[in-house]
């Protein structure tokens, strides 16, 4: 092989490598254009097929037509000859030969049209079948496709990753110990307002019993429950406990 021909093959297979790099890099956004172009292509076979459709019902009444045509001429045929004009019998019998004539000719055309209506229903049909099948599995690669470039990008950057949580929770754990210290100051401030306000001393009294605590429902509902003395039961008692003068 001469140096050109050897270059030229290099060219060659550097264009190719670029070219299947290349398509590699977009199989998806390729993929997902050919389904588009799938999609237009089923479209315009519908349309054929609607098209077909309309053709071939349109051959039937043409069918139906000359039969019925053909109807109506034998009978007129029959009252020609039985009124025995033979001339207008034969007239009627050209007519009826044409119309079958006629009918002879299209009937093999709608059969043909049938068959070919069949044959693009199932046709459609299957490539509808195979291009949702591939729009599945292309759907199924993108998610791989995705998870991938996930795990991917997790391994590249694990160990910053793994660097940034802890990072993470050494700030969480300053954070919990500087909220600590500055929940004991606050505590240590309000022991200090108890101490000048003389709050804490009270505390201790009323714990001890010495001081009178708040009246609650209960002592309310009591002294509401009690008997209420009238100025005569007052004046009893306090004779009854008044001392006696000593005696001279």
């Amino acid at each position: 092989m001469s140096m050109w021909s050897k270059l030229i093959a290099l060219l060659r297979g550097t264009a190719y490598e670029a070219g299947a790099s290349v398509v590699d890099a977009n199989a998806l956004k390729i993929l997902d254009q050919e389904i588009r172009d799938a999609d237009s292509a089923l479209g315009k076979a519908r349309d054929d097929l609607a098209a077909l459709v309309a053709k071939r019902r349109i051959l039937e009444k043409d069918l139906g037509s000359l039969r019925d045509q053909v109807g109506k001429y034998e009978g007129s045929a029959r009252a020609a000859l039985a009124k025995g004009d033979e001339a207008l019998a034969r007239e009627v019998a050209q007519r009826i030969a044409d119309l079958e004539q006629e009918a002879s000719l299209k009937a093999p055309q709608l059969e043909e049209m049938r068959g070919a209506e069949e044959r693009m229903h199932q046709v459609i049909a299957a490539t509808q079948q195979k291009v949702e099948n591939l729009r599945r599995e292309i759907d199924v690669v993108k998610v791989n496709e995705s998870v991938q470039r996930a795990q991917a990008s997790v391994a590249a950057s694990g160990t910053g990753a793994n660097a940034a949580l802890g990072s993470a929770a050494d700030s969480l754990k300053r954070i919990k110990e500087r909220q600590a210290i500055r929940e004991e100051k606050f505590k240590a401030a309000g022991e200090l307002e108890d101490r000048r306000t003389g709050a804490d001393l009270d505390a201790k009294l009323r714990n001890a019993g010495i001081l009178p605590g708040q009246t609650t429902a209960d002592d309310i509902l009591a002294r509401l429950s009690a008997p209420v003395e009238t100025p005569l039961q007052v004046d009893a008692a306090l004779k009854i406990e008044a001392p006696k003068a000593p005696e001279s």
